[in-house]
């Protein structure tokens, strides 16, 4: 098999690949651009995990081309090295080593001592994680967790406000688990990740298909109250059902306030047995907080009528294929993606292992709560309904 010659890529090739990366393109269609295997592109990206390299840029204080021509005009017209050091305001000996450093008096070359210089310049930042090893032992602690890396930042901001030596951003804690910066973080962390995969990707907005029933005098979103839509007000839902193999499920649901999470086992998608769980999970909550859910266009709802019966709690339904109008539940299925994987069965979790899920969720620090938790704005509301 003949096989193709190997290609190097321009700066201003690899530039549009990693823009097409970002917007979320996948190896094989950036590569068909090129005419080239994904493996050749994979090459690329995978050499920094995933994560665009940060442009480089010649430092201020080292000599530029011109000066360096200015050095090399010196030379030939016989000028002492204090000479030209003067004139280019720079001290003898930085010019001492230019030369010595670049053949010499007799061998320097402007052009070829510039690229010499961009090429040895070529050295990677010192990771804060690899300087303040005691931050790195807790950015661990907390990954082990299954905290994200945004929630880690905040939560050490919040933590130690007056000690920036205990604050990092989530973009370093990203780049020390992907490009692995020796002495940082270990690789095996990244198993605690939400997403494990070995390169870090654009975030994708994944939808469902319409396998969606019709449902006898569902009451669209659009007749929700306001006061539901601002998030003002605690004590309204969103639910769903994540689908394992066997035909199992886990029922989820979301509060819109405070996103604290319930998880209901369910033994059948069927309407009967997915609201008599609903229910079950209603009664366990003060009246006050659970006024409303939002549920998709699943047949699995049918009985709303039921639910609403038995527990005084309105039922309103997504416009189908809309799941971002359900969006803290959304987040919250992809989250717990990381503790019960597609295609594995459900069914073998029991109810006391999917609250303890819930409570691992519920105590994780959430940026659009100022980094407070689900548990600790939840347990407000219930203080506050006497």
């Amino acid at each position: 098999m003949k096989q193709r010659p190997r290609i190097y890529y321009t700066e201003e090739q690899k530039a549009m690949m990693w823009n097409r990366w970002q917007k979320g393109e996948t190896l094989g269609s950036i590569a068909r651009l090129f005419d080239r295997h994904h493996s050749s592109i994979e090459r690329i990206i995978a050499e920094t995990g995933g994560i665009r390299p940060e442009p480089r840029r010649r430092a201020s204080r080292c000599l530029s081309l011109a000066e360096r021509e200015e050095v090399s005009r010196g030379i030939a017209i016989g000028q002492s090295l204090r000479s030209i050091a003067a004139s280019l305001n720079r001290a003898p000996s930085t010019i001492s080593r230019e030369i010595s450093r670049n053949g010499g008096l007799d061998k320097y070359r402007a052009s070829q001592a510039d690229k010499a210089a961009w090429d040895r310049a070529h050295r990677p930042k010192i990771c804060k994680l690899v300087e303040h090893r005691s931050l790195a032992r807790i950015v661990a602690r907390k990954l082990q967790l299954e905290w994200s890396p945004e929630q880690i930042a905040g939560w050490l901001k919040q933590t130690y406000p007056d000690d920036e030596s205990y604050q990092v951003s989530h973009e370093t804690i990203y780049r020390s688990l992907y490009i692995q910066a020796r002495g940082a973080l270990k690789k095996e962390l990244l198993q605690h990740l939400r997403r494990t995969r070995a390169m870090r990707r654009s975030r994708h907005h994944t939808q469902k298909t319409a396998d969606h029933g019709q449902i006898t005098d569902a009451v669209s979103i659009s007749e929700r109250p306001a006061s539901v839509e601002d998030r003002a007000v605690p004590g309204h839902w969103e639910g769903d059902l994540i689908m394992g193999s066997n035909n199992s499920q886990i029922a989820t649901l979301v509060e819109r306030n405070t996103r604290y999470v319930l998880l209901a086992k369910v033994n059948g998608k069927d309407s009967k047995t997915v609201v008599d769980a609903l229910i079950k999970q209603a009664h366990k909550l003060p009246r006050e907080l659970y006024k409303s859910l939002t549920w998709d266009r699943g047949s699995e709802l049918a009985e709303h009528k039921r639910f609403t019966l038995a527990t005084d709690i309105k039922v309103f339904f997504c416009d189908p294929q809309n799941p971002w109008q359900r969006g803290s539940n959304e987040n919250t299925n992809g989250l717990l993606r990381q503790y019960f994987p597609k295609g594995t069965d459900l069914s073998v979790h029991s109810q006391t292992k999917l609250n303890a899920v819930a409570r691992r969720l519920n105590e994780r620090p959430r940026k659009t709560l100022n980094y407070e938790t689900p548990t600790e704005r939840f347990n407000q509301c219930v203080a506050s309904t006497g």
